[in-house]
């Protein structure tokens, strides 16, 4: 097996075509199917298989090899950012995976520092949902990305606590109430946001034996604020999300008490593992947002 190999094989699977893979690693379709063939015939087994209306799909052994496979692309990644790292420089790629809210706030900053002073490192973004997030980390499809806990086997780095509040329209009869508690929306209709809110506000109702009526769920703020501006519910959304989008005239934000918050982890599957570039945008994200030790 060689390096072009693996990574061949990792492209065609993350672009679902032998093609894609092939424009992306300046490879002709051909060259590309014998690296494939040979790289099965050398291992003695089949790999994936190539349909007209499936496209690729992974064999049992290929599925249980792939983890394997980027793993060890990781591992060349990490041999050549600690061996550049020690004559004085950085180079290599970052993979990171982010949602709406970091990649609006946080994200450019933290890339911005690391390209003033590490030029030769380079980024890859994977944007999603917290799941997904999660999954690409497990997987080491990505090194470094932004979840919210409970983190399974993922090691994790406390980055940002996100106030959480009420937002109705203003002709809903909590509008009268001067202080607005949990148990005050058992069985109110609500909008509810699936972009890493769903836990701590269903822990939260859970907390108070209120009940939550999910009425509508949906992953864009926007959406969740247009929907409230037309009566059809309320919801809980984060203070950092309402800085990022424009707020209906009709639409009103309210506090809760008690303060319901969302923890925003940095997570990698293994800081011991993490490669140097890894590292450095984890401690970079800490200089700028966190006090605290620094990562070795």
């Amino acid at each position: 097996m060689t390096h072009s190999q693996l990574m061949l094989f990792v492209k065609i699977v993350e672009t679902g075509s032998f093609t894609k893979a092939g424009e992306q690693l300046n490879m002709t379709q051909p060259a590309v199917s014998r690296a494939i063939s040979t790289l099965e015939s050398e291992l003695g087994v089949t790999l994936m298989i190539r349909e007209r209306k499936s496209g690729v799909i992974l064999t049992d052994i290929g599925l249980r090899l792939l983890a394997i496979f980027r793993e060890i692309l990781h591992g060349y990644n990490k041999v050549e950012q600690e061996v550049t790292a020690e004559k004085g420089f950085e180079v290599g790629t970052v993979r990171v995976g982010v949602f709406p809210i970091v990649s609006a706030h946080f994200l450019p900053k933290i890339l911005r520092i690391i390209g003033e002073n590490h030029p030769g490192l380079t980024f890859e973004l994977f944007e999603g949902t917290i799941e997904e997030i999660k999954k690409w980390l497990d997987s080491r499809i990505i090194d470094v990305g932004w979840i919210i806990p409970p983190s399974n086997e993922l090691e994790t780095i406390p980055f940002f606590r996100d106030e959480l509040c009420l937002v109705h329209r203003e002709d809903h009869p909590l509008q009268s109430r001067q202080t607005i508690h949990i148990t005050d929306l058992d069985n109110e209709p609500m909008i509810v946001c699936k972009g890493g809110f769903v836990t701590p506000i269903f822990e939260l109702f859970k907390q108070f034996g209120t009940t939550l009526y999910a009425k509508y769920n949906g992953h864009n703020i926007n959406t969740a604020l247009s929907m409230i501006q037309e009566g059809l519910g309320i919801s809980i959304v984060s203070k950092t999300s309402l800085s990022l989008s424009t707020l209906p005239p009709n639409v009103r934000i309210r506090t809760i008490n008690p303060q319901p918050f969302r923890d925003i982890h940095l997570a990698v599957p293994s800081l011991k593992e993490a490669s140097h570039g890894a590292k450095l945008f984890l401690q970079t994200a800490r200089e700028l947002y966190l006090s605290g030790d620094r990562i070795h």
